[in-house]
């Protein structure tokens, strides 16, 4: 692959990363709705302490730096997301951390299995666009 289309593949999947970040606390909100039999409360207040560690995981989790990172940044975000979660939504502790984590791994699967899948169509093309 030539670097400009390796360079044109990174940048939309690093955006890509950014917004499942932006997604991950009010998909973790819906799930806490859910979750919560009472009527629901104010939802989570985007704060400065709340959004900092989420565009700095976005910027971080970019597609080359591995698993391992995106693992560490997985459970640090998403340690910080359960206190402010918890206190919204009036759950426990445990049931938002449970909130948090279902949240992170059905983006993170939905992600993974959306990138496989242009993996398979990229090599599909590659393979019929040679003699």
């Amino acid at each position: 692959m030539s670097r400009t289309l390796v360079a044109g593949l990174l940048l939309p999947a690093g955006l890509v990363e950014g917004v499942v970040f932006g997604l991950w606390p009010l998909t973790a909100w819906n799930l806490a709705e859910l979750v919560r039999s009472s009527p629901p409360g104010v939802g989570l207040v985007w704060t400065p302490s709340l959004v900092a560690p989420l565009a700095l995981a976005a910027v971080l989790a970019f597609p080359l730096l591995g698993p391992l990172l995106h693992f560490l940044l997985f459970v640090g975000v998403g340690a910080g997301l359960v206190g402010p979660l918890a206190a919204g939504s009036g759950l426990g502790w445990w049931t938002a951390a449970g909130c948090i984590a279902v949240a992170g791994i059905g983006l993170g699967l939905t992600v993974e299995t959306v990138r496989r899948l242009v993996v398979r169509i990229s090599a599909t093309e590659a393979q019929e666009s040679t003699p």
